[in-house]
């Protein structure tokens, strides 16, 4: 029987955000990503809509030799692989679709950071933060239920996903070898 895996990716960038949730909640990892295969060609968040501006966020695809990550020469992170069931995988899919067609009318959910660096419940139906994103994707998959409002849930509260840590370390290198050399930096 074929096994499905969803794959979550943990970074932490230089940037102003970034630091400023470093440095209110301590935590290694400040933004989060999902994607549906290893090596990473289709994965997903919200982040800034625009490179240099970091007032406009939205839902986008991400490459972690793109955007803000190219500017980083090491990129700390890493990526748990999740064992899912093959309608949990679809279901993700189909929730991914849904925001890739409809990704005008998602942005970055500004006051949910603001409550979340407060430790306040704050909640929104078309904004998100990069990790409420993903819990939002695994809580609608039947993955994963923290019970707690989705802006309270961080980056660093997804290592506790039952999952397998696949790779950790900068994450630039994971990219900068073909796909098909990728299964060997992961086993």
């Amino acid at each position: 029987m074929e096994k499905n895996y969803l794959y979550i990716v943990l970074t932490r960038t230089n940037t102003m955000i970034s630091r400023l949730i470093q440095f209110f909640k301590n935590d290694e990892y400040t933004h989060a990503a999902i994607s549906l295969d290893k090596g990473l060609d289709n994965m997903y968040s919200f982040s800034r809509k625009h490179t240099y501006n970091p007032f406009i966020g939205r839902f986008k695809k991400e490459d972690v030799n793109e955007g803000l990550y190219k500017f980083c020469d090491t990129l700390p992170g890493l990526i748990i692989e999740i064992e899912v069931s093959r309608d949990q995988h679809d279901k993700a899919k189909d929730i991914l679709e849904h925001f890739i067609s409809n990704s005008s009318f998602y942005k970055y959910n500004y006051k949910g950071l603001l409550c979340s660096l407060l430790n306040k419940p704050s909640s929104s139906t078309n904004r998100f933060l990069c990790s409420e994103f993903v819990y939002h994707i695994l809580k609608e998959c039947g993955i994963i239920d923290f019970n707690i409002a989705g802006n309270l849930v961080r980056p660093q509260s997804l290592l506790n996903i039952e999952g397998r840590i696949i790779y950790e370390g900068n994450l630039r290198e994971t990219k900068q070898v073909k796909t098909s050399r990728l299964n060997i930096l992961y086993e």
